[in-house]
């Protein structure tokens, strides 16, 4: 099976992002939406970027972006993907990740209503709209933009499309073992639920969340190889 990949978003200070990969995170989350307690500006974003080591991936956060604003921060700093989190239509995402050549993932912000059916169409739009998109990023929905720390329905993802999403939405180091070991997403995004304050990262929090989802990843591998997770002595 493949390891569960941990995105961390939402840094805003260089402790914060040294932690966060000294930990061994895979990705990390730089929101440019500033209604956001953890929203950076260019300016802010660019050396913390500059800094993340190879292997580990930035992401870019955006809600409702113009071309031009993606742009700006592309050129300024190294950006391996990008998120979109507001509006955006397809043809919209499509174009500002061709504009700028990087591939895209964009949240769904799943409602008590939505379906089976919902999600797998969504993928399939996005997915025939643009060879930059991704995955889908499932959060859950609230009034406004952005996570909201609550956590959604995880039943509703169907099993087809499990593998292939970035599981977000209430995320915590309580809940993160089970959401891993019954979801079984291709990756993991959090914010909120390893922090001390908006915006501010807890680095004994971002430490729990990783050991709980390495701790889900040992208890799929047993149960795909079918041996016990601890055997007594002979």
């Amino acid at each position: 099976m493949q390891r569960t990949r941990i995105k961390i978003c939402g840094i805003t200070r260089a402790d914060d992002l040294r932690a966060a990969v000294d930990l061994g995170a895979d990705a990390l989350g730089f929101v440019f939406y500033p209604p956001s307690p953890r929203y950076v500006t260019v300016a802010q974003a660019a050396p913390l970027a500059l800094a993340v080591p190879a292997f580990v991936s930035n992401v870019a956060l955006f809600v409702n972006p113009s071309p031009d604003e993606v742009r700006a921060v592309v050129e300024a700093m190294p950006i391996a993907q990008l998120q979109f989190h507001g509006d955006e239509t397809a043809g919209q995402c499509a174009a500002i990740a061709a504009a700028v050549q990087r591939p895209f993932m964009r949240a769904y912000r799943v409602r008590p209503d939505t379906t089976r059916a919902d999600l797998l169409e969504c993928e399939e739009r996005y997915r025939a709209a643009s060879p930059w998109f991704s995955s889908l990023l499932l959060d859950t929905y609230v009034d406004a933009y952005g996570g909201a720390g609550k956590v959604f329905d995880w039943s509703l993802i169907p099993k087809e499309l499990a593998p292939r999403v970035v599981l977000s939405g209430g995320l915590s180091v309580q809940n993160a073992t089970d959401a891993v070991v019954r979801v079984r997403p291709w990756a993991v995004d959090i914010s909120s639920g390893v922090e001390a304050a908006k915006g501010i990262k807890d680095a004994s929090k971002i430490a729990a969340f990783i050991a709980a989802v390495a701790s889900a990843d040992t208890i799929i591998r047993s149960e795909n190889s079918h041996e016990p997770l601890f055997q007594g002595s002979a």
